[in-house]
């Protein structure tokens, strides 16, 4: 007598897809957390990641705060969202931080997920000049966002860099011009940063005395 195989109601596992946002962080702002929601939002992502770097390879001779303080301004900043977390695999590594190693330890660690590199319109024009750009492309997909008074020509970029095709998502959404130079200099100036980061940002800068002239 033929049999029939048990119908079973196991779900299908799928793959999390998780976002990485990798910076100075020096502070972390309003304008950053904007992005990453709108990320997190438009690709469905499960998870995003704030990766501070331990130094940018692209940001030589600046002198940011403390790893210590970026930190936990960042872990300050993200508190109360269920979906963002804090990556320290930048910061417990010696710098100068690469993306492209960044992403492969990220990949060794989880290596069902798949990731998605967050970053600015101006970050992807000069792709080419960072380390394995291609090897980059290839690890993660890359959701771009457009600084104000910034433009973007994907088709131009992807002549260039034939390794975008397919890769590359567009953010959509408000932008908001906030600098974290700008309010370093404030602070600098003794001025108001209230509304340009998280009130616990804001209140950690003031306590520990950082960007102070």
């Amino acid at each position: 007598m033929a049999t029939t195989a048990p119908v079973t109601n196991a779900p299908v596992m799928t793959a999390p897809v998780i976002g990485v946002f990798g910076g100075s962080f020096d502070p972390i702002h309003l304008g950053h957390l904007l992005v990453a929601e709108q990320a997190r939002e438009q690709l469905g992502l499960s998870e995003l990641l704030f990766m501070p770097a331990a130094r940018s390879p692209h940001k030589r001779g600046q002198a940011p705060a403390a790893d210590a303080h970026r930190r936990a301004m960042v872990e300050l900043a993200i508190a109360d969202h269920p979906a963002f977390a804090l990556s320290l695999v930048d910061l417990d590594r010696p710098p100068p931080s690469y993306t492209v190693d960044s992403l492969a330890l990220l990949h060794a660690a989880r290596p069902r997920a798949e990731w998605v590199l967050v970053l600015g319109a101006d970050s992807l024009a000069g792709l080419s000049t960072w380390r394995e750009p291609a090897r980059i492309a290839a690890q993660a997909r890359l959701a771009v966002f457009a600084r104000p008074g910034a433009s973007l020509d994907l088709a131009a970029l992807e002549t260039r860099m034939p390794f975008l095709a397919g890769r590359v998502a567009l953010l959509e959404g408000p932008r908001v011009e906030i600098s974290a130079t700008d309010i370093r200099r404030r602070v600098a100036r003794g001025r108001s940063i209230r509304y340009l980061v998280p009130e616990a940002v804001r209140a950690y800068i003031e306590t520990h005395g950082l960007y102070a002239a």
